[in-house]
């Protein structure tokens, strides 16, 4: 037993010591994976743990897109911190309940802790407001949305939807994360609720048409109740002009809900503020610890202003539960989830090992390495498509808007290399355009620079 746990460890300091030197992009079709398991489990046999830890090593190294490269400039998945890794083996190992207090007092009151110093950051006061962990940003975004039908619609809780006078309607963007149309669905308002509002040539929602779009919902017996803005759309890295969003939303009584996914992260940087003014005004946020923040898939975080409304949406009692513990919250009782694993923890021990400074210098080397990069490939003949702080940086190339080459071409021989990854994303619904986000710690300038030369190499060469 031991050896096996002498081995989780060693592979822990090889894989983080060597995995710069393993291609970013694997090669492999479905069956390989397929027959590979299949030749050697059928589940009727036992194996030894040896073998399986063996196994499972080879799978993940050689058939993985190694997200936590410095090459990697995808989606927002960072190389996460040692400190991520020891707190789920941690959890893992004690596997604390988190559905009630009383089961995981300390479990719980860590989370707590961790929450109440995002809840001042995020200029909600903590003996007011209420945060919780989730699984990630969509259950955060569909929280948002329970809350607001509760608060701007009280006979919703025990009535449901048919009992309303008026349907209800919300807003976003078409920037906006597609989690919110899936969100109409489950919470049975349907996806012709949500309206699409169009954006500006910034990106941004357009607060004009907006306002326009509400006030015909009006007119038209509609009744709206929530608008979306967002601190770092996930194909450009916008930010929404949020203090305008917050004064649209109280001028005609609406919940306001900024999904800060990504971009929320910069609240540990000060001199980022004036970016995200009018962030302080949301009714709720979304923030996910397991993107800038450097953890470990899933960590996302919720949170609101109104506590009472948040107690209100998910009040349950059940026999069966043990009795809550005075002056605690019951997670099974405030929260979309009912078991829950300890998925804090690696946030609280990565902000007490890193502290606020370091994290903060981390976020502002990306923010810097997102400059260079638009300005290498500004230099290299290509064109920024999007205007943002943040280090998404979307580009094309006159190559592409003449219609010699497609982004996807340019996308799969760079895949082919194996050597880095980047995406290709639309805006404004038909705008496509390449894509590449630093949101690693570990990248360097060496690292941009060996992309910008694949894609000069790419775009110049014949292929």
């Amino acid at each position: 037993m031991y050896d096996i746990l002498n081995g989780i460890m060693d592979e822990i300091r090889d894989f983080r010591a060597s995995h710069k030197n393993i291609k970013v992009v694997p090669k492999v079709k479905p069956d390989e994976i397929r027959d590979f398991l299949a030749d050697r489990y059928d589940f009727k046999d036992s194996v030894s743990i040896e073998k399986v830890f063996d196994d499972v090593k080879y799978t993940m190294r050689k058939w993985s897109l190694h997200v936590t490269d410095p090459r990697y400039f995808g989606l927002f998945d960072p190389q996460v911190t040692l400190p991520s890794i020891i707190a789920d083996t941690l959890t893992a190992l004690y596997n604390p309940q988190l559905a009630s207090w009383s089961h995981a007092p300390a479990a719980n009151e860590i989370e707590n802790f961790t929450l109440n110093y995002f809840l001042r950051k995020f200029g909600m006061d903590p003996g007011k407001g209420f945060a919780n962990f989730t699984t990630g940003g969509a259950e955060s975004n569909l929280t948002a949305v329970l809350l607001a039908l509760t608060a701007k619609f009280p006979e919703y809780g025990n009535n449901g939807l048919r009992s309303l006078k008026k349907q209800p309607v919300f807003y976003i963007s078409e920037e906006t994360h597609d989690s919110f149309n899936k969100i109409a669905h489950i919470t049975g308002l349907g996806r012709n609720t949500v309206r699409v509002i169009g954006v500006d040539d910034n990106l941004k929602i357009d607060t004009f048409k907006l306002r326009k779009t509400i006030e015909s919902d009006i007119r038209s017996g509609f009744k709206p109740f929530l608008a979306v803005g967002t601190a770092g759309t996930t194909a450009a890295g916008i930010i929404d002009p949020l203090d305008k969003l917050a004064g649209i939303c109280s001028e005609y009584g609406l919940w306001f809900h900024v999904d800060a996914a990504w971009g929320g992260a910069a609240v540990l940087v000060p001199e980022y503020g004036n970016y995200f003014k009018g962030l302080e005004r949301a009714d709720s946020i979304t923030c996910d610890a397991h993107k800038w923040l450097a953890v470990s898939m899933g960590g996302g975080m919720f949170f609101t202003r109104d506590r009472k409304n948040a107690l209100n949406t998910f009040k349950i009692e059940a026999g069966y539960m043990p009795d809550k513990t005075k002056e605690t919250i019951d997670t099974y009782a405030s929260t979309i989830q009912w078991s829950r694993r300890f998925i804090g923890l690696k946030l609280f021990m990565t902000m007490a090992v890193l502290g606020e400074r370091e994290m903060a210098e981390m976020i502002k080397k990306q923010v810097l390495l997102g400059e260079k990069l638009r300005r290498k490939l500004k230099h290299d003949g290509w064109i920024i498509v999007n205007k943002t702080p943040l280090p998404v940086v979307c580009f094309t190339h006159p190559r592409i808007t003449k219609g010699e080459l497609k982004p996807a071409d340019i996308i799969s021989e760079i895949y082919d290399r194996q050597d880095t990854w980047i995406s290709e994303t639309t805006l404004k619904s038909d705008m496509n355009v390449l894509r590449a986000c630093i949101t690693n710690y570990e990248s360097t300038e060496k690292d941009i620079l060996f992309l910008a030369a694949q894609l000069k190499e790419l775009i110049e060469g014949e292929y």
